[in-house]
């Protein structure tokens, strides 16, 4: 695979250099909001017009894992699925998923290669020629349901562009302040700019912002609500799901049971709801790379791409529930910097032992003496260069009854993945 640049389109020989040029006039971190740009190179190849019933996902958390549920009882069903969501772990192919397979390189360098005729002379950003390239490869395979994950708000996003059969918000909280907003009510504004008029609109937020309710009531879009429209509730071992349906003793999932409530839901509203038999067999498999993620239990490795308060407190909340089984828990982490570190980390002060600090890489990086700061007072931490140090460093030490848990940022856990792979080949 080659390094270096490629100055053209004309150079590019494979997928590595396709998205290195794309990357010389926008680096995959800088953020254009806004649809201009992307609806004018949409309209000259009908990109925007995906095939089958069209579900678009925007949320503060819980995107993905919605997505992989919804992907995954389609599947069961004997539907065909193209999944679109970012970021990557590993693989840039793993942000388009056809029948639960990510895309290959051939495919993709098909799709960027429309792009690149398409938009001439209009400058595209990272995520702008990428969404499009998987919209082009979503037409081409002709699938019976497209899902496809909001990447930063909703109403300025590039993916807004499709007419969803469904638009669903999984849960609202303070995350891109720079460019949502300052509080739940405007985040909240900015996300639900993916409703449509007639178009059903799926609510799995708890304390949904007032400003979401009244977008969907100035356009007209019957609102599913979580804790009003659909219910679900936990025992000891199992939930349930209740709506015009009810799925009674079903087992707990691997991924947070609120968005498969929501999952749930939204397929009622598409007529797509398996039956009993078919969610319980799903539920029961349904695992998501970077969620809750077990690399080993002796010693006791869990990751997860929680990188802002709310999802850090729920991974807090599991971790909790677990710590007991463990003499010591420690923690790797590491965030940017444009993230509320201190209130990621406070939860999980009255069970972790000890913090083990990692500075990431890149302008929003944040560095290991940033994250100590962040800690809460009084907290033994050590500081390491990047993650590979940290791993290399704790990886051979770690007792058989420790528990170390890996989060902060998706950078953090691709990184620690990586290593993990490297070691088990």
């Amino acid at each position: 695979m080659t390094t270096s640049p490629c100055i053209s389109s004309q150079s590019c020989k494979n997928l590595h250099d396709w998205l290195s040029y794309i990357e010389q006039s926008h680096p995959i971190d800088k953020i254009e909001l806004g649809l201009s740009r992307v609806q004018l190179v949409a309209a000259r190849g009908d990109l925007a017009n995906l095939p089958g019933k069209k579900v678009l996902i925007a949320g503060t958390n819980g995107k993905g894992t919605t997505a992989r549920t919804l992907e995954q009882m389609l599947l069961a069903q004997g539907l065909t699925v193209a999944v679109y969501t970012s970021p990557h772990l590993l693989k840039f192919n793993e942000r388009l998923r056809l029948n639960g397979e990510d895309v290959s390189d051939e495919l993709w360098v098909q799709g960027l290669q429309t792009v690149e005729q398409l938009r001439q002379d209009i400058a595209l950003t990272y995520f702008e020629f990428t969404t499009l390239a998987a919209f082009a490869i979503m037409k081409t395979a002709k699938v019976d349901v497209c899902l496809v994950e909001v990447g930063l708000g909703g109403r300025l996003d590039a993916t807004n562009i499709i007419s969803p059969d469904v638009s669903v918000i999984t849960t609202i909280d303070l995350d891109h302040q720079d460019w949502l907003g300052n509080d739940r009510e405007t985040i909240g504004r900015e996300k639900a700019g993916i409703f449509r008029s007639n178009v059903p609109a799926i609510i799995g937020d708890l304390a949904v912002p007032n400003s979401v309710l009244a977008v969907a009531e100035a356009l007209g879009s019957p609102v599913s609500l979580v804790g009003r429209d659909f219910h679900y509730q936990t025992t000891q071992s199992h939930w349930l799901w209740q709506a015009q349906q009810q799925f009674d003793d079903l087992p707990i999932p691997m991924v947070p049971m609120q968005n498969v409530a929501t999952s749930l839901a939204t397929l009622a509203a598409l007529g797509l709801l398996p039956s009993r038999q078919l969610v319980v067999k799903v539920l029961t498999e349904m695992t998501l790379p970077g969620r809750m993620q077990w690399l080993s239990q002796s010693p006791a490795i869990l990751l997860d791409v929680a990188h802002n308060p709310q999802s850090a407190g729920y991974l807090a909340s599991q971790v909790e529930r677990i710590a007991g089984n463990y003499r010591r828990v420690s923690v790797l982490i590491g965030m940017l910097k444009d993230k509320d570190i201190t209130q990621s980390l406070a939860a999980f002060a009255p069970m972790v032992q000890h913090w083990h600090c990692v500075s990431l890489p890149g302008v929003r990086g944040a560095s290991a003496e940033q994250v100590q700061q962040a800690l809460p007072s009084q907290a033994m931490s050590t500081l390491y260069n990047d993650v590979a140090e940290a791993w290399h460093l704790l990886r051979p030490n770690l007792a058989a009854d420790e528990l170390l848990v890996i989060f902060g940022s998706f950078v953090t856990v691709s990184a620690a993945l990586e290593l993990w792979h490297q070691e088990n080949l």
